[in-house]
């Protein structure tokens, strides 16, 4: 069963992304890696929300849930809904100078703005550096669970290169457009399934309530501001929302959206959603998190990351927790797609278009913007 529904996900999203490049026309650089600057409110909000709601979201949340508790919900809810303060007024000012000078990329962005190529090599080089092995780690939680998915029918290993392999194949084949359709969908799925997983949990435990008084009775720290063992005192909650408020516009992955927004009005709506889903969306993983207590009390450092896969096996029919696991591989591959598509156009555009000297080259440029896609893959 979790093969079989694994299968149709993996091969809908194919699907999907032949079908966005037939419909394109374009096949010139900014059709490729900004969708032609024309993607609507209703698909702007989905890309930049599923794009930012990584393995993290699934995996991450509910482990840091088992590990500290409500707060966590908490400091990253706030955090993330202040983020789209910065994504706002930043957002707005990039999308209008992007669209003026025909940036494609926040190197040249930066370059165009200061007048200085060394800030432009330095923000790519730090953009580049860190966005590896945050985009190695969509992957790694995909491999998980498949692995728990089929009961290791199929190694972790092998899941991690089947899911990245198709992945592959979809930003190969569609570049933004088949990347901000996909997150539509995977957005989707992951906020249903999300809320269909807490719930399926919730309900095998006697209901919300006797789940929460079971947990309190358990561990009554999870349910402090400060979290379990005193995890998040009040100097981290100040350091930990500044740090949202500062990095989140900078993610590669999200500054590559300020360039494809069809108008400022697309932008203001989505500006304004990211402040709201956050708030209603992450309390579901962290919450899974606390209720893992009752059910595998005792769990060591890393073993928590698997609570949420580890609950859904335990609580929700097979079929069921197939279907929600699915939810989790849409929030890997909605972050990874647009995070190799970003660093794509930055080493196609900001380094191999000057050193080539492809600059009025553009079918050559998507070319090599493809090849990047699998090296980096």
């Amino acid at each position: 069963m979790a093969i079989a529904v694994l299968i149709i996900y993996l091969v809908g999203m194919l699907l999907v992304a032949w079908f966005s490049r037939q419909s394109s026309g374009k096949s010139d650089a900014e059709s490729y890696f900004l969708a032609n600057r024309a993607v609507g409110s209703v698909f702007l909000i989905f890309t930049f929300i599923a794009t930012n709601f990584s393995a993290f979201f699934f995996l991450g949340f509910a482990g840091e849930g088992y590990r500290i508790g409500y707060s966590y919900y908490a400091i990253m809810a706030f955090g993330t809904s202040l983020a789209a303060v910065s994504v706002y007024v930043l957002g707005i000012k990039i999308w209008e100078k992007g669209k003026v000078n025909q940036y494609l990329t926040a190197p040249e962005f930066v370059e165009g703005e200061s007048g200085s190529s060394f800030a432009k090599w330095i923000f790519l080089i730090i953009m580049v550096t860190f966005t590896l092995p945050y985009m190695a780690i969509q992957p790694i939680g995909a491999g998980y669970i498949i692995e728990t998915l089929t009961d290791s029918t199929i190694s972790y290993y092998t899941g991690a290169c089947i899911l990245t392999f198709f992945m592959v194949l979809y930003v190969f084949t569609g570049g933004m457009k088949s990347v901000v359709i996909t997150d539509v969908i995977q957005g989707i799925l992951m906020f249903v399934l999300m809320f269909l997983a807490v719930f399926c949990i919730a309900d095998d435990l006697g209901g919300m309530s006797l789940a929460n008084i079971n947990a309190y009775d358990i561990d009554y720290t999870l349910f402090e501001p400060s979290g379990r063992n005193n995890a998040l005192n009040w100097q981290k909650w100040i350091s930990l929302l500044m740090l949202w408020f500062f990095c989140v516009p900078m993610f590669p992955q999200l500054f590559s959206r300020f360039f494809i927004a069809k108008d400022e009005k697309a932008f203001k709506l989505t500006s304004f959603l990211y402040a709201l889903v956050p708030g209603i969306l992450f309390i579901c993983p962290v919450m899974i998190g606390v209720f893992g207590h009752i059910s595998f009390p005792g769990l060591i450092g890393k073993e928590a990351d698997q609570i949420l896969p580890m609950m859904l096996e335990k609580h929700a029919p097979v079929w069921l927790a197939a279907t929600i696991m699915v939810g989790a591989l849409a929030a890997f591959m909605s972050t990874m797609d647009s995070q190799l598509l970003a660093l794509s156009t930055m080493i196609t555009r900001d380094v191999i278009k000057p050193l080539l000297n492809i600059k009025d080259d553009l079918k050559k440029q998507v070319l090599y913007g493809r090849i990047i896609i699998v090296v980096l893959s």
